[in-house]
């Protein structure tokens, strides 16, 4: 089933003089992981808000084309009704955290109060949630007293107890240690298999090369390519595009050594079979 269908994306700011996004087409099904990278300007942070509304019904602008998410069409809908379909997970997680709470409990059911759930309803999925992204044992403590990992893992809750059908992540390791980044890669892991279908800006090849099955690639606001991780990580243009390749490709690359379909290894289980000779 088709979570999110993107045709012919086209969206300019306000006052801008080129387009953010010119002409992006992709579409996702249940579950999966879509990965999003380029460098820097390149309209992921842009995507990420024209799939939760904020573009354009927030920042206004010139907008072409069709987004819809869960069956909603963006253009049509308001973000108060967007916000029940996309979650939206922010770079820096102090950017999400109220500050009014004064436990993580308090702080992911947060949401749930604002859209006026009856209380056995938000117990059970503040519950569901800080179990899923395993931080219930902190569910008394301050949010300002978790580590990195914790407090992005308690946003990234926040959204779950919503119970939107798309997860939208941008950059939501850069500030994070490698310990908290794999912690928030897990939960992501996690979400996945319970049906969740996740879009994630990420710097951290290696993590988008393990984890997403699909990777869309762009530059300058434009669409280059939309493929698995194999696919991409084996184009000879990366340097072009500004993109590194994992540092297990890069090896199977000087070495010329490729999977049975011609594509590079990306991941250390991949490179290691290829490597062993066994593909």
């Amino acid at each position: 089933m088709k979570k999110i269908v993107v045709e012919h994306l086209k969206y300019k700011y306000p006052m801008a003089a080129a387009l953010a996004l010119d002409d992006i087409s992709f579409e996702a099904e249940e579950g999966q992981k879509i990965g999003v990278i380029g460098r820097n300007a390149s309209g992921k942070s842009t995507l990420c808000q024209a799939l939760d509304g904020l573009v354009p019904h927030f920042y206004k602008g010139a907008y072409g084309g069709r987004v819809v998410v869960g069956g909603t069409e963006v253009r049509t809908s308001s973000i108060s009704e967007l916000s029940l379909k996309v979650g939206l997970v922010f770079q820096n997680p102090f950017t999400q955290v109220t500050g009014s709470k004064l436990t993580v409990y308090d702080e992911v059911a947060f949401g749930l109060e604002n859209m006026g759930l009856p209380r056995d309803e938000m117990v059970s999925r503040v519950d569901y949630a800080l179990k899923l992204l395993n931080i219930y044992r902190f569910k008394d403590q301050h949010p300002f007293d978790l580590s990195g990992g914790q407090m992005q893992r308690m946003a990234i809750a926040g959204i779950i107890a919503m119970k939107p059908e798309i997860i939208v992540l941008d950059e939501p390791t850069s500030q994070l240690d490698p310990q908290g980044t794999e912690e928030v890669f897990e939960a992501l892991g996690s979400l996945s298999g319970q049906g969740y279908t996740i879009v994630l800006v990420e710097h951290k090849i290696e993590k988008i090369a393990q984890y997403c099955d699909l990777v869309l690639v762009l530059k300058d606001g434009k669409q280059i390519a939309f493929d698995t991780p194999a696919n991409i990580f084996s184009r000879s243009d990366l340097a072009e595009l500004g993109i590194n390749a994992p540092v297990y490709t890069n090896i199977c690359r000087a070495l010329d050594k490729r999977a049975a379909d011609g594509a590079y290894p990306v991941t250390l289980e991949t490179a290691a079979a290829v490597l062993k000779g066994g593909d």
